[in-house]
């Protein structure tokens, strides 16, 4: 089984080159990287070029953009990568199909730590993680995997402008229980460091409850977009 790596990206000159370059190991192990540009007015797109990646250009939406990269992946598995998350060290990524099919799973994701030293961040890494395995509900963040074939039997990521990786996970849990992860994926507190980490947190916990309980992704994105 063969490994396509997507990332969404728009607007990400700035992290871009430290991601790709990290992931050249994985590259050259055999591992498909994809660059789906959200049609960045920046550098992204010449960027990726540079490293060589798979570059596709399409209109924006982070949503709209994975399903368009897993459509030309050639890879078995798909790993779902955001431009501000670093995955573990190489050796447990290229393990993935391996321990899948040992495992007899189809989908899965990581735990998640934010690349922070405030105690209260390095808390809500873990109350993520914790929260995500007693759920088996993934954030984009945990850089999700998922069997090709699964992937495009559910009819990949609802096109929501948020929560796609949340109601993307809830349609493959009532049928496919997760492999989680023990490694950890580090992703960026530039949000949380941003808006203040009481802020964030309360307006996560909303963004969340509102969804449950029904109200429309394209609403909720006003907030989450400040």
């Amino acid at each position: 089984m063969s490994l396509s790596i997507v990332i969404p990206v728009r607007q990400e000159a700035e992290r871009l080159p430290t991601l790709l370059q990290a992931l050249q190991p994985l590259r050259k192990a055999g591992a498909e990287v994809i660059v789906v540009d959200g049609q960045s007015t920046d550098d992204t797109p010449a960027i990726a070029r540079l490293y060589e990646t798979v570059l596709l250009q399409i209109p924006a939406g982070r949503a709209r953009q994975m399903n368009a990269g897993a459509a030309i992946a050639r890879g078995n598995l798909l790993l779902f990568l955001h431009a501000d998350t670093r995955l573990p060290e190489q050796e447990s990524v290229l393990a993935l199909p391996e321990l899948l099919d040992k495992k007899k799973k189809n989908w899965g994701f990581f735990a998640v730590r934010l690349d922070s030293s405030h105690p209260v961040l390095w808390l809500v890494g873990k109350m993520i993680s914790w929260r995500s395995r007693l759920s088996r509900v993934a954030t984009g963040d945990q850089a999700i995997f998922v069997n090709k074939s699964l992937f495009q039997q559910m009819g990949g990521f609802p096109d929501l402008p948020i929560m796609e990786d949340v109601a993307f996970s809830k349609r493959l849990r009532r049928q496919h229980p997760p492999l989680v992860m023990p490694q950890t994926v580090t992703t960026s507190a530039r949000r949380w460091e941003k808006y203040g980490i009481w802020q964030t947190i309360l307006l996560m916990w909303r963004l969340r409850w509102a969804f449950w309980r029904g109200v429309p992704a394209s609403s909720l994105a006003k907030f989450y977009h400040y």
